[in-house]
């Protein structure tokens, strides 16, 4: 395989920074993406060597469109891999209490951002020999709760859109649109997956730090998120391609 690009996008959190420094050490081309242009420097430079921060409004489809072509002028001609990992978390007491405001700012992390990326992206990660679109979805997401409603309803719809890009691959890619056979039973003409990980939370090193006395039950390790990340380029897209990849302990 040789090296592919990749945009991490949410890559000044803890789990961008980690998914970029492994698929870098992995040899791949990495841009890391974020809205603040020094918080994600400081996360290219933590992430180490091969990161390359750009600094996108992701929640604006002309500022994606503008990323694509940045990316395009720096001489690169095709995006292999979306590792889409924003979001953020609202809850509230029960439903009654779900605010406007909680719902907006789900809906642009978890959903907007989402379908921009997946939009200015789809052709170039369709057409890749190794095509590969990840996010990142919560337990929540299948099993709400009244005091996370919005939170698990946004998760659920990016979860939605995600599967909606996979079957454009099936589609893509099996041969006769008008009636595609399974993904599985064309495997050699598949080359493009759409991925759902999910997990209850996520954990790192500084939190760990933080709450020495906590123990974190079920949650996952961004370390961990990272080497599934790097692992959705080894494995057959057929047999990857709209499954909910669970994480959670």
């Amino acid at each position: 395989m040789s090296p592919l690009t990749v945009l991490v996008t949410g890559g000044s959190s803890a789990s961008g920074v980690a998914a970029a420094r492994a698929l870098a050490a992995a040899g791949h081309r990495v841009f890391t993406i974020g809205s603040d242009d020094v918080r994600i420097k400081t996360a290219a430079l933590e992430a180490g060597d091969g990161v390359t921060p750009l600094v996108c409004d992701l929640a604006s489809l002309d500022a994606v469109r503008e990323l694509a072509e940045t990316i395009r002028q720096l001489g690169i001609d095709r995006v292999d891999g979306v590792i889409h990992l924003v979001g953020g978390w609202r809850s509230a007491t029960g439903i009654e209490d779900q605010s406007d405001d909680d719902w907006a700012s789900l809906e642009e992390g978890a959903i907007t951002t989402l379908r921009n990326v997946s939009r200015v992206f789809y052709r170039q990660l369709e057409e890749s020999p190794y095509g590969r679109f990840a996010m990142v979805s919560s337990t929540t997401a299948s099993a709400p709760t009244a005091a996370t409603a919005s939170y698990a309803a946004a998760k659920a719809a990016a979860e939605a859109w995600t599967l909606a890009v996979a079957d454009g691959f099936r589609q893509a890619q099996a041969g006769d649109a008008q009636d595609p056979a399974p993904q599985q039973a064309v495997a050699p003409q598949q080359h493009s997956a759409a991925v759902i990980f999910v997990v209850k939370s996520l954990v790192d090193a500084g939190m760990r730090r933080e709450h020495p006395e906590r123990r974190f039950p079920g949650y996952t390790d961004v370390e961990e998120l990272a080497a599934a990340v790097v692992g959705l380029f080894d494995k057959p897209a057929a047999t990857i391609n709209g499954q909910r990849i669970v994480l959670a302990k």
